[in-house]
């Protein structure tokens, strides 16, 4: 049975959806309560809320400590990915080596996985991914200090709110007006 759980953060109300394997989805900080439920049930309609279990306990943690702005470590916390195409998990396993405040671009992403050509698919993977925060896609970006494109709410302004919690440098020299 999959499950969801919503829970408060600084920056407002997150969620994680979760099986027997691991997690299925993570949800970005919404404004409240009502607002993260309705969008994360758009994306999981079939799940049933529940309290988050013990054995994530500490991933709910580290999301909160890292929308305070701690350089908190989620690379233990276990993903289901049972629905989640090889090249699409690969790209997900190095996102979620780059530790808090450090980016990589999409096309040194690319690089590790053996095409500096892959940059494109590489962007259209972390598109996908259904854990942000968990697989930091917001810490992969364009080349030349430009954020690139994010696809949760609020797009490049969240990808760089992120970014900045973290104290990452590439969030600093971003003009957004440029």
């Amino acid at each position: 049975m999959t499950q969801y759980a919503l829970f408060d953060t600084d920056i407002g109300w997150a969620g994680i959806a979760w099986g027997e394997a691991g997690l299925v989805g993570v949800h970005l900080p919404d404004r409240d309560p009502e607002t993260a439920r309705r969008s994360f049930l758009r994306r999981f309609p079939e799940l049933a809320e529940a309290e988050v279990p013990a054995r994530l306990s500490t991933t709910v943690e580290a999301i909160r400590a890292l929308m305070r702005g701690a350089k908190a470590d989620l690379t233990a916390a276990p993903l289901d990915l049972s629905r989640t195409p090889e090249f699409d998990a690969r790209v997900y396993e190095i996102a979620r080596a780059i530790p808090p405040g450090e980016t990589l671009t999409y096309g040194e992403l690319a690089v590790r996985l053996g095409d500096r050509l892959l940059a494109r698919e590489v962007g259209a993977a972390l598109g996908r991914n259904p854990w942000p925060i968990v697989v930091p896609c917001h810490r992969v970006t364009a080349a030349g200090g430009k954020p690139g494109g994010f696809s949760a709410r609020g797009g490049v302004n969240t990808k760089l709110k992120l970014l900045g919690i973290e104290g990452a440098r590439a969030a600093a020299q971003t003009d957004l007006f440029a």
